[in-house]
C-alpha cells in the first residue's frame, strides 16, 4: 500500500494495491490507523484502482476506517474502484454512506463517475 499526503490539502490518499482478503487487512488496517493518526487529515480518499480482489473483510476495512476518521472530524471517499470491488460495495450498501469521487492528478476532485 502506497500512502500520500498533501499538507495544503489535508488530504491522505491510500493506493491499495494487493488484494483485500482477511490477511492483509490486518496490515492495511495497522498502516491506514498510523497514518491518520499520524497526518490527522481532513480528507482520507481510498484508492482501488489496482485491487483484482476484495471480500468481506475489505467491508469491515473501509467501515472500520470510516467511523475512526469521521469520529476525528474528517471524511472518508473511495476512489477508482474496480468493477469487483464496486459490486461488493454496492452489495453491502456502503455507496450509500461514503461517497465515490474522481481525483485527478492534481488531487482535486473532479465529480462522481
Amino acid at each position: 500500500m502506497e500512502t500520500k499526503f498533501y499538507e495544503k490539502d489535508k488530504l491522505l490518499i491510500f493506493k491499495i494495491s494487493e488484494e483485500i482478503d482477511d490477511y492483509t487487512v490486518r496490515k492495511i488496517r495497522r498502516r491506514a490507523d498510523y497514518e491518520i493518526e499520524r497526518y490527522m487529515p481532513k480528507r482520507v480518499v481510498f484508492d482501488f484502482d489496482s485491487v483484482t480482489f476484495m471480500d468481506s473483510a475489505g467491508i469491515g476495512l473501509i467501515i472500520g476506517r470510516y467511523k475512526f476518521v469521521n469520529m476525528l472530524g474528517g471524511k472518508l471517499e473511495l476512489t477508482n474502484l474496480t468493477q469487483n470491488v464496486k459490486k461488493i460495495f454496492e452489495m453491502s450498501g456502503i455507496l450509500k454512506i461514503i461517497p465515490v469521487v474522481e481525483i485527478n492528478e492534481n488531487r482535486e476532485q473532479i465529480g462522481k463517475p
